[in-house]
């Protein structure tokens, strides 16, 4: 029994000193480590300074050539690939014994996996930089995509931001908009409008367009070039369809107020020139039931009230 006893305080012991030796052993490699610490802290630090300082100049320079847009994304890209630089280069300071292709490596790895996770994101970012690239519009534009109409804000890394016509917000992940169809209402300098307008049968219908069309020319904002002009596209039930055409600028509250002052501008034309822009007219086909009724009310004359 005392021998057991002696055995196991033999072993208490052994681990003590095992554990001493441990904490004595961990606590001279950090000692020895701590010069090499301090030098990494003060890469990694130099380095994100450096790297704000390249965002702003990057940002600088081709806010003179590029886009807003275009240059806040890769002036911040700059900036985070200098600071993973700063990373790497302080791990390798901290642990000599791991080589740059190992971190390398190892960050490939890491990259395959977080691509992965992130799929959504990463799908975004680089969706995000080749519409940058690319400029299908930029801020300022007016475009439709994926039934939402408005006015580009911005596009950063993860979403094109528009502010639409009834001043609402909408933020659409670059990943949509660069795989749909993009309508860019601004990206040429005039765009068509069409107005129709119904006149009577009985109108001439050479004078009704000569009439549309010089209503047309005296708005203002109205393009001369292309003219306007008047086709007369169908032959309707109760008037003939006059489709009248006339370009002006792009802009969608611009083009709203033309288009208003040239409904006005040809309904005066036409009420001046005498030429009926009749409503529809709707035929009415009585039932039975309905002519009995009528036959009725005409065989049993209501009598008059007394006042």
């Amino acid at each position: 029994m005392k021998t057991d006893l002696l055995a196991a305080a033999l072993n208490e012991v052994d681990e003590a000193e095992e554990l001493a030796e441990s904490v004595t052993s961990a606590w001279a490699t950090f000692v020895e480590a701590l010069p090499r610490i301090g030098i990494a802290l003060g890469v990694l630090v130099a380095l994100v300074l450096i790297g704000r300082v390249v965002r702003r100049v990057v940002r600088w320079r081709l806010s003179k050539h590029r886009t807003p847009s275009f240059a806040r994304v890769f002036s911040q890209l700059s900036s985070v690939a200098i600071t993973l630089a700063g990373s790497l280069a302080a791990i390798t300071i901290v642990f000599p014994s791991v080589q740059p292709v190992d971190v390398l490596a190892g960050a490939g790895l890491l990259t395959v996996a977080v691509g992965f996770a992130f799929q959504d994101i990463l799908s975004n970012l680089l969706s995000g930089i080749l519409l940058l690239f690319r400029q299908p519009f930029i801020g300022g534009d007016q475009i439709e995509v994926i039934d939402h109409t408005g006015t580009v804000q911005e596009i950063n890394i993860r979403e094109t931001v528009l502010k639409t016509f009834d001043g609402r917000k909408v933020l659409i992940p670059n990943k949509e908009v660069y795989t749909n169809a993009i309508k860019v209402q601004t990206g040429f300098a005039l765009v068509r409008t069409s107005i129709m307008v119904g006149i009577a049968y009985e109108a001439d219908m050479s004078e009704a367009r000569r009439v549309a069309l010089d209503a047309v020319c005296g708005v203002a904002g109205v393009a001369d070039d292309p003219p306007p002009e008047a086709l007369f596209s169908e032959l309707a039930e109760s008037t003939v369809k006059l489709e009248v055409w006339f370009w002006s600028a792009p802009n969608q509250i611009e083009l709203r107020r033309i288009q208003d002052q040239v409904i006005e501008s040809v309904k005066v034309a036409m009420d001046d020139a005498g030429i009926e822009l009749p409503a529809a007219i709707i035929a009415l086909q009585a039932t039975s039931s309905l002519e009995a009724a009528l036959a009725d009310g005409r065989s049993h004359p209501q009598a008059p009230r007394a006042e």
